[in-house]
């Protein structure tokens, strides 16, 4: 069953940067921007980590949670976040539970050959954990700000 509007935030944990597991049901009582993207340190990916990262204090201001998902291992997150001073923590989501349980994970063609990859999505929950906002198939450009004022109206 795939995540919808009105829907609680699923009960899962997962590893996360900064050495700890993030277990998602804890975040009740803060918003969460929960955002899916394909592979760390490419070039759409690091723009939109960048873009979360200029609004950064604008998102804490209100009391957001940003947390960028995808299927890189904690290592690779690691690094990505250090070489770019991401201020917010990525999840590790290797086994794909959290990408599937949000239907993330659709075909795709690289290179001629098809393969199963993240389509970049973002999720807004509430304070009560209830998803309010959806974007799938998201352009990096302009997105974050249009994440920004949904969160501003919440």
């Amino acid at each position: 069953m795939t995540i919808a509007i009105g829907d609680l935030m699923p009960d899962m944990t997962l590893p996360a940067t900064g050495e700890q597991n993030v277990s998602l049901r804890d975040l009740n009582g803060q918003t969460v921007v929960l955002y899916f993207y394909p592979r760390d340190d490419t070039s759409g990916c690091t723009q939109e980590g960048k873009d979360f990262t200029d609004h950064y204090a604008e998102f804490q201001t209100l009391k957001v949670r940003i947390l960028g998902v995808s299927r890189d291992t904690v290592r690779k997150h690691e690094n990505f976040k250090a070489k770019y001073q991401f201020p917010f923590d990525l999840l590790a989501d290797t086994e794909e539970t959290l990408c599937d349980a949000f239907d993330v994970i659709k075909p795709k063609t690289m290179f001629g050959k098809p393969v199963k990859g993240i389509v970049r999505s973002t999720f807004i929950f509430d304070s009560n954990g209830v998803l309010k906002q959806e974007w799938r198939k998201v352009k990096v450009e302009g997105h974050v700000q249009e994440v920004l004022d949904v969160v501003k109206n919440l």
